[in-house]
């Protein structure tokens, strides 16, 4: 701790900590839900906008949900998948595994309330910040009236104060019962709350306080209470939203906002500000591309607004479920085929491990529910898990390619991975990472089977989402999306089982590597299967995901090198027209593993610029007027923001085969830049500033053990460790709580 704590004084002139400049500034009140300004803890979260004239809170809580069970899912398994598949009747499995999805409300995460305060008297709000530092927006009008609105750290509760004492606040609950409110609609428009069949909740109204309960499926409930004061001439009030799905048995809204009410504004501010500031101390950049910086820190925040160690993890939307009296988009749900992979990618070399444990540990608890459900499906022994489920880790349903995919729990399995390197935490290794990854490995012997030529094969096989939910997208050959997951999971498993000591194990699994085929490729690159070349213009990656983020293909391998460049080569011929936001920030990562600085800049300005609306929120389609895509659309979910941090933090720092590399893909124009505090695989924290030529790179070994560091060209004076120079790395063995500091030659 004091050695960051020195790093922090030494890099503070030049790493750009947290500023006002990074903060979200409007002169107007938001007047759309997904444009408001972001609250939140992990549990619970605020939008703050207009609506009607009215200052708008909408509240939401992280395991709101009905959790009514997908009608049809058990109707069918794998192998009947397969028998419909080859009989040509593949309308009885869309019938059976999608058409639910779309035809039923629910399974789906549900809002919650809205916090209301008409302000209409004191005339239009002509100032609205967010202040991203301290977690705090701020409302100013011209007349001097002033609103502070801000979310407890680690309490599911939210304050509100105003500089006025006649104003009442009012909580609005979802219309759950409203004729007028039975919108069929799709997934990604979202249906209407009236068709879940609830009764509307009961709110009971009083002077200085207002308690709501809302029943849903199966003797679900959340409340929402609001409480409020007058203090020293100001309106100070509470909200809190508890849910009997909380982890926290016996948690009562009225409770948690009379026990706030009593700390006092001021107490939950002070320890809201100093979680902050713990928070932002941990990682920082600073690059002469003023739009890429202040988007990076505008995710960072969002990221600690939506994920703890102790909440569920990011959903579609996290905290923020659209308020528009719909269901939110694609029912806001757990969606692995994507989403939730690239929501947590930034939080490894950003430093924040101990945010990302949230979606691991879920995992891990969800494990006899994933293993209950592989063996129902697909009739084996092993470890898998549904692509799209609930918040109790039931199947959802939709395209089953995907919903169902038999790779979905190796990809899941590359976080812990993950967790794993860029901790060292052996505890974590021995009780979590490994035996997640080990039985998936087992699960993908188990349904494997021997193809003509002697190798090992998936039954049938997709690439997502290519060919959508069509017949067209299961392939007779595994696809190199699948093969790359099942190859890895084979390479990891005997990497960690050595790692334990587990000799035997690790023979195994290396004996079942050389079971499976190669990726398949020809002169365009990497193929969606053998045979199938990359089509046309696809938003989804997946036939790239050996080449990031999995690194099975390693640009600095030159036989690696002209796969990859090929592969690129012909993405990006085929256009960006059926790209969403998430695409452009995952060419960013992609052009960042091949040291592309400019490319790199240029797709994740492309998202920061076109695919996200005013308050930074990643709209998927283009709002650039289709200049970039042809989804011109709006949904707005969260992986697109955090894969753009994560790419950026890739331009900067990189470690995924086992050298680290400072600055090795920005821009050449950019010659002042540094970063303070990201992490490399190993467990090292690090901090570097470049100015011209001048590099200074500052290293903690929280673990010990070996550190390989690429230097390119430039040769260092090397103080704190003894090192061997060869070629263009520098070598040394660390010892835990080593620190090492080195200056290039002049």
């Amino acid at each position: 701790i004091r050695f960051i704590l020195f790093l922090l004084l030494v890099y503070s002139s030049a790493a750009a900590q947290v500023a006002f400049r990074h903060d979200l500034k409007l002169r107007s009140l938001p007047n759309r839900w997904d444009e408001a300004l972001p609250l939140g803890n992990g549990m619970v979260g605020a939008l703050v906008w207009e609506k009607d004239g009215k200052l708008r809170l909408s509240l939401d809580r992280a395991d709101l949900w009905d959790l009514r069970p997908t009608a049809d899912l058990n109707k069918f398994d794998f192998s009947l998948l397969q028998k419909n598949l080859k009989g040509g009747t593949y309308n009885v499995i869309q019938q059976l595994g999608d058409v639910p999805y779309e035809r039923d409300p629910a399974p789906t995460k549900i809002p919650g309330a809205a916090l209301e305060l008409d302000l209409s008297r004191f005339g239009p709000v002509t100032n609205a910040r967010l202040y991203i530092k301290e977690g705090v927006a701020e409302l100013k009008w011209s007349n001097g009236v002033v609103l502070t609105t801000f979310i407890h750290s680690s309490l599911p509760v939210g304050w509100f104060r105003i500089n006025r004492t006649e104003v009442i606040p009012h909580l609005v609950p979802p219309r759950y019962v409203d004729v007028s409110n039975q919108k069929e609609g799709n997934s990604v428009e979202g249906q209407g709350l009236a068709r879940l069949g609830y009764r509307q909740g009961t709110l009971d109204q009083k002077e200085t306080e207002v308690n709501y309960v809302q029943p849903g499926w199966n003797g679900f409930e959340y409340r929402v209470t609001i409480k409020w004061k007058i203090n020293e001439g100001a309106l100070e009030g509470v909200w809190a939203i508890t849910s009997n799905y909380s982890s926290t048995k016996g948690e009562n809204a009225l409770q948690v906002a009379e026990a706030s009410l009593a700390r006092g504004y001021a107490a939950d501010l002070a320890s809201t500000h100093r979680w902050w500031k713990s928070f932002w101390a941990q990682s920082s950049i600073s690059i002469p591309d003023s739009i890429l910086e202040r988007q990076w820190y505008l995710e960072q925040y969002k990221f600690a607004c939506v994920a703890r160690a102790n909440t569920p993890p990011i959903t579609l939307q996290s905290v923020w479920t659209a308020d528009n009296g719909n269901l939110p988009p694609w029912k806001g749900d757990i969606h692995n085929d994507l989403n939730i992979q690239l929501s947590y990618w930034p939080a490894y070399s950003g430093n924040h491990l101990a945010e990302a444990t949230g979606m691991v540990n879920w995992l891990h608890q969800q494990r006899p529910v994933f293993e209950k459900w592989t063996q129902s499906y697909f009739k084996v022994n092993g470890l898998n898990a549904p692509g799209v489920c609930t918040l109790d880790g039931k199947a959802m349903g939709g395209w089953v390619q995907y919903s169902l995919s038999p790779t979905t729990a190796g990809w899941l399995g590359h976080h812990f991975y993950l967790q794993w390197r860029y901790s060292m935490d052996r505890a974590f290794l021995r009780d979590r990472a490994y035996p997640w990854i080990r039985d998936v490995a087992l699960f993908f012997q188990n349904i494997s089977q021997v193809s003509a030529n002697g190798l090992r094969k998936l039954p049938v096989s997709s690439s997502p989402e290519f060919y959508d939910n069509s017949a067209k997208a299961w392939f007779q050959e595994t696809t190199n999306y699948d093969l790359s997951i099942i190859r890895w999971t084979y390479e990891k498993a005997a990497e960690l089982a050595l790692e334990l000591g587990l000799n035997e194990e690790a023979g195994t699994w290396k004996a079942q590597l050389n079971l499976w085929p190669g990726l398949a490729t020809d002169n365009s690159g990497l193929l969606l299967a053998p045979g199938h070349p990359y089509p046309e213009s696809h938003r989804h990656f997946s036939h790239l995901l050996g080449v990031h983020p999995l690194g099975s293909l390693n640009y600095e391998n030159s036989d690696d090198r002209a796969i990859i460049e090929a592969s690129l080569q012909t993405l990006t011929e085929k256009g960006t027209k059926a790209w969403v936001g998430y695409s452009f920030a995952w060419l960013g990562n992609l052009y960042a593993r091949m040291k592309k600085g400019e490319q790199a800049a240029e797709a994740l300005r492309t998202f920061a610029t076109c695919f996200c609306l005013s308050n930074s929120f990643h709209a998927n389609g283009d709002q650039c007027g289709g200049k970039n895509s042809s989804y011109t659309y709006r949904p707005f979910t969260l992986e697109g923001n955090f894969a753009f941090a994560a790419g950026l933090q890739e331009m900067l720092l990189q470690s995924h085969d086992g050298v680290v590399r400072i600055f090795p893909a920005v821009p050449a124009a950019w010659k002042e830049l540094s970063f303070y505090g990201l992490r490399a695989e190993g467990a090292f924290v690090i901090s570097a500033r470049r100015s011209g030529t001048d590099l200074e790179i500052d290293i903690l070994s929280e673990k010990g053990g070996p550190l390989v560091l690429e230097t390119g060209n430039v040769e260092f004076n090397v103080s704190g460790a003894k090192f061997i120079s060869e070629k263009n790395l520098i070598r040394m063995v660390t010892t835990p709580g080593q620190k090492i500091q080195l200056k290039s030659k002049r």
